[in-house]
This record gives C-alpha cells, sequence and structure tokens, in this order.
C-alpha cells in the first residue's frame, strides 16, 4: 500500500487534453515509428461493502498498448476512483515514445468511460469499435432466433401460410437478416445495416407467434440499433483492415483482463474489495507486470541498480 501510494503521489496533475505543440512543430519530429494499438475493456471486482446484490461489484478499467514491434504495457485503474485516468494512459504512452507526429489507434466497446479517456492524447489518434463487441451482441439474437425455431418445433404449431412476397416464416427470416447485418457492419456499411435492424424490428413486432424470448429478443434488437447508432462514426470497414493484418478487435485485451485482474481479484478468490484498495494493489501490479518495478525502485533508492538485477536475470 505505500509502495502504491508513493506510486501515485508522482503521477502529474489531470488534464482534459495532452496534445502539445502544432502542426509546424510536429513535421518536424523524427518519423515516427508504426501506429500503436491500444485496446480497452473493463472487468468487475467484489466489492466489500455490498448493500444489495446489484451492488456487489465495481468495474476497472483494463488496457493494454502495444506497438508495432510487439512491445507492449498494460494499465489500469478503478472506474470510480481513480481521478486521473487520462494522465494515466497518458504517461503509459509516453513511456512507449509517443511523438505527437505518431497514428495511435484505440479499440474499445463504445462505452463513454473508455471513449472520453481516448480523446486529446494525440492528434493522429483514430477512435475504433470493438469488432468483438458487435459480433458477440449478434451471435446472442442468432442463438435467441434458433432457440425460437427450436420452441416452435416443439409445440409442433404449424406457422400461418404467409404471402409469397414474405418468401419464409419469421424465424428463418430473421435469421438472414441478422446474418445480412452482419455482413454489411464486416464491410462498413452502417446505413444498410441500420435498415436491416428496423427490418428485424418491424417482424418481430408484427409477428402473430409469441414464443417465450420473443420480448426478450424485441429488446436485444432496440438495445442493438442504439449501440449502433451511437458508436456509427466509429465502424470502419473491418473486411479492409483485416485483408491488410491491421486490428480490429480487442481480443488481446481480453487476455489482459484475465491477466491482470482475474486471478488475483475474482476467480477462486472470496475477497471483496474497497474501491482504494483495488486501485491501489492495480497500481503495483502493473509496475511489475511491465517489469517497471525494479526501475522505480531503483530511481527512489540509489543503491539498486538495475544493472545488477538484469545481471541477476542472465544469471538465472
Amino acid at each position: 500500500q505505500q509502495i502504491a501510494e508513493r506510486i501515485e503521489s508522482e503521477l502529474g496533475e489531470e488534464q482534459f487534453q495532452f496534445i502539445k505543440g502544432c502542426p509546424d512543430e510536429w513535421g518536424q519530429q523524427p518519423r515516427p515509428e508504426p501506429p500503436m494499438t491500444v485496446g480497452l475493456d473493463g472487468g468487475y471486482v467484489h466489492a466489500s461493502d455490498q448493500k444489495s446484490r446489484t451492488e456487489g461489484w465495481f468495474e476497472v478499467i483494463t488496457g493494454k498498448s502495444v506497438k508495432a514491434d510487439g512491445d507492449a504495457k498494460v494499465f489500469a485503474f478503478v472506474n470510480k476512483y481513480d481521478v486521473k485516468p487520462k494522465r494515466r494512459l497518458y504517461e503509459v504512452l509516453k513511456s512507449q515514445g509517443l511523438q505527437m507526429n505518431q497514428q495511435v489507434v484505440f479499440l474499445s466497446d463504445g462505452g463513454d468511460t473508455v471513449r472520453s479517456l481516448q480523446h486529446y492524447l494525440s492528434p493522429e489518434s483514430e477512435h475504433l469499435l470493438d469488432w468483438f463487441h458487435i459480433t458477440m451482441r449478434l451471435t446472442v439474437m442468432k442463438q435467441m432466433t434458433k432457440g425460437v425455431i427450436t420452441e416452435l418445433a416443439a409445440q409442433k404449431k404449424p406457422q400461418k401460410e404467409v404471402d409469397e412476397s414474405e418468401n419464409a416464416d419469421v424465424p428463418a427470416r430473421l435469421l438472414k437478416q441478422l446474418e445480412s447485418i452482419k455482413w454489411h457492419l464486416w464491410h462498413g456499411n452502417v446505413t444498410e445495416a441500420l435498415a436491416r435492424i428496423h427490418d428485424v424490428d418491424d417482424d418481430l413486432e408484427i409477428w402473430e407467434e409469441n414464443p417465450t424470448n420473443k420480448k426478450k429478443l424485441l429488446k436485444l434488437v432496440h438495445e442493438f440499433e442504439t449501440y449502433i447508432r451511437a458508436n456509427g462514426a466509429f465502424i470502419p470497414n473491418y473486411g479492409d483492415r483485416y485483408r491488410h493484418n491491421e486490428t480490429i478487435s480487442t481480443a488481446f485485451v481480453e487476455s489482459t483482463v484475465n491477466y491482470v485482474i482475474s486471478k488475483r481479484f475474482v476467480k477462486k478468490q472470496q475477497m471483496r474489495w474497497t474501491q482504494r484498495g483495488a486501485h491501489l494493489l492495480l497500481q503495483t501490479r502493473v509496475q511489475v507486470l511491465n517489469d517497471d518495478l525494479r526501475k522505480t525502485f531503483g530511481r527512489w533508492f540509489q543503491g539498486m541498480s538495475v544493472v545488477e538485477n538484469e545481471q541477476a536475470k542472465t544469471a538465472a
């Protein structure tokens, strides 16, 4: 705790933006390295002051910044406790050699917290909605639709005759429409995807059958439409990026969530945490994972040599 508090005390003040200089100055900087990729996601930790079942957890934001050569650093903080989240991320990027003329690609689930965290860190930043979170929502709706088909088949209720212009029964048509939505989003065609989502909504509204999960499926469709509308500006042509070996998903951050918080805080652990306690432990943990803790000690205590530590690693 004392170590974490000292680390925290050295963190600079929070700022609204960290872009420095002007385009003329950026053009005079050395040629930047290839783009950095930063992925952000969240995990949840047991709260010590649980007042109800819904208040038993609090959110931890984790992230990973990866350079083109594979060198990576992680960071984490408790969402509602940390007052310097943007400074924290900026210092990570700065430690990896961030220049104002260097491109940084941010990938996130589109949540307000992580989206605001990314803004005004680099003039060359690009903000993308993570493909994993799109396809995950579509997969849930597909599975629910297949469940409806299975339920109707089990009930052995024949579908009412439909007009030939409708081409097929509603559940089968829903599956085709969901696949079409996924295809359009994969190619960055948000307008057509929203039109297909509207068609799905219409089909569900006028569908006379009333299977178990119809209302739940309709709710998911409404939420998905809101999600895509809110993040439409951040949906690229994923197919084109994929063909050019560019990152489209925060899957590498999903492993980081487990890497940083799950084993210590969640998996097979019955401990409950205060937000302050969890936040401080996270700061020492990311220092260890980034191989920075020894360097920090070397800066604090001049008798500790980082070189000696590297020699000890070599000998081991």
